[in-house]
């Protein structure tokens, strides 16, 4: 009997995309364009998050939003409410973007005029914290209502972020959400993942988070002088 060759796709997919995402992201600092994707299941409030930043550093930074969904156009429509500039992306029923999807969606939202670009990416805690689009910084927004456990289930997703959001905490009376024990648990995936609790429906700590995001942007700048 012959020898089966054996492929490894999932690598050199992998390998293929790093190599994509490493090019654009050199292309966007040459363009001086931040980019930040941001994570999460859905329902955990992206939408409503990214409102409450557009709001709050609108007048501080040029922002383009695009929306990536397996499909509808309900995101964009209600960030172009903010003024915002913003794109709707549909993924065809992928998950997740990658690089170069991220380049296709980059390029429609014409980044000339835009210091800010936001990726809201699929609404899923799995595929999308395999593929690295090129962002500057990776974002993820972890809701109350989905347990203080998930950082232990969903361990990718929690050490690629250099920030996770934990939305939602005026419910927190309600539900069965260690705070504390959802730190530790965090920071067992990443150490150096800041965290910041938020509740984007009242705008109790945007104002951390659009400090944070102020200053990773500026310090960006900064290492390109």
């Amino acid at each position: 009997m012959k020898d089966v060759r054996i492929l490894e796709i999932r690598q050199s997919v992998f390998a293929d995309n790093d190599r994509q995402a490493e090019a654009l992201r050199a292309e966007l600092r040459e363009k001086g364009v931040f980019l930040l994707n941001l994570m999460s299941s859905p329902g955990a409030g992206k939408t409503t998050t990214l409102m409450r930043t557009i709001e709050a550093l609108g007048e501080v930074f040029r922002i383009g939003v695009m929306e990536a969904d397996i499909d509808s156009d309900v995101d964009a429509r209600t960030i172009s409410q903010s003024g915002a500039k913003v794109i709707q992306l549909h993924t065809g029923g992928m998950c997740h973007l990658d690089a170069a999807m991220t380049r296709q969606g980059l390029e429609g939202l014409e980044t000339g005029d835009v210091e800010l670009a936001i990726l809201e990416n699929v609404g899923n805690l799995v595929c999308p914290a395999e593929f690295d689009t090129g962002a500057s910084r990776n974002a993820m927004i972890l809701s109350v209502p989905e347990g203080d456990d998930k950082p232990l289930k969903y361990p990718l997703m929690f050490s690629v972020c250099d920030v996770v959001l934990i939305n939602k905490i005026d419910v927190l009376p309600y539900f069965d959400f260690d705070l504390e024990k959802c730190r530790e648990y965090i920071r067992m995936r990443n150490p150096d993942a800041r965290i910041i609790p938020i509740c984007a429906k009242t705008g109790e700590g945007i104002d951390a988070w659009a400090d944070w995001l102020r200053a990773e942007i500026r310090s960006w700048r900064g290492s390109m002088q």
